[in-house]
């Protein structure tokens, strides 16, 4: 079978009140990002953020999805930024993909946990070169003067690196994994009377799905 029937399949069956087969969320979300993959012109792998600060105010900003599995959907940030520090404190997030061209979005909500020093490193080495330098160079979420700042530091750090030199993640730089407990799917339908099925997961890992009104 091929993977864009494979794609119609799974997404045929979530949205079949009359199909009550066992449907995993993850392979679903899969199947999902394939697609979005050829039809987004930027960045499928986008998706918002949002956390909540000590007063419970919340946060959302946009991220990278940067690496998943069937543990969870990581991203890779500044440990010292707003986001860092209001999810060590508060470690619980939500996630949405919105995915324009496909008229589709997907929502996870969870506890987060932070990814071991081997998958950071893992990560961080894919980056180019200049985007690890930046990553010791950026005091991420605090005050800059002006751009030049930030230039200049980057410039500083590459001097003294040299040409040659391997580049090493920085300790304040590290991942979260989101671990989903609820993911919801949504696909656009006629006069807004759309489709969601939000998938739960139960205390023994087991997933159940339910449609839910637009």
């Amino acid at each position: 079978m091929s993977a864009t029937s494979t794609v119609t399949n799974l997404t045929q069956r979530v949205f079949d009140d009359a199909d009550t087969a066992p449907i995993d969320p993850f392979s679903l979300f899969e199947d999902w990002y394939e697609e979005a993959r050829v039809s987004e012109p930027n960045d499928p792998h986008a998706m918002a953020l949002a956390t909540v600060d000590a007063d419970g105010l919340p946060d959302v900003r946009m991220v990278l999805l940067n690496a998943r599995d069937q543990r969870g959907y990581c991203f890779f940030t500044n440990f010292e930024s707003d986001k860092a520090r209001e999810l060590l404190a508060n470690p619980k997030a939500a996630l949405v993909f919105h995915w324009k061209s496909l008229r589709r979005q997907l929502r996870m909500r969870g506890p987060v946990e932070v990814v071991s020093d081997s998958e950071a490193d893992a990560y961080f080495s894919t980056r180019g070169r200049v985007s690890q330098i930046g990553a010791h160079a950026s005091k991420q979420s605090r005050p800059l003067p002006n751009r030049y700042t930030l230039l200049e530091r980057v410039e500083t750090l590459t001097k003294s690196l040299g040409d040659d030199e391997p580049v090493q993640r920085p300790k304040h730089w590290s991942g979260f994994r989101l671990i989903p407990q609820t993911m919801e799917f949504w696909k656009d339908g006629a006069n807004r009377l759309h489709d969601r099925v939000r998938f739960t997961r139960d205390a023994s890992g087991t997933w159940s799905r339910q449609r839910l009104y637009p």
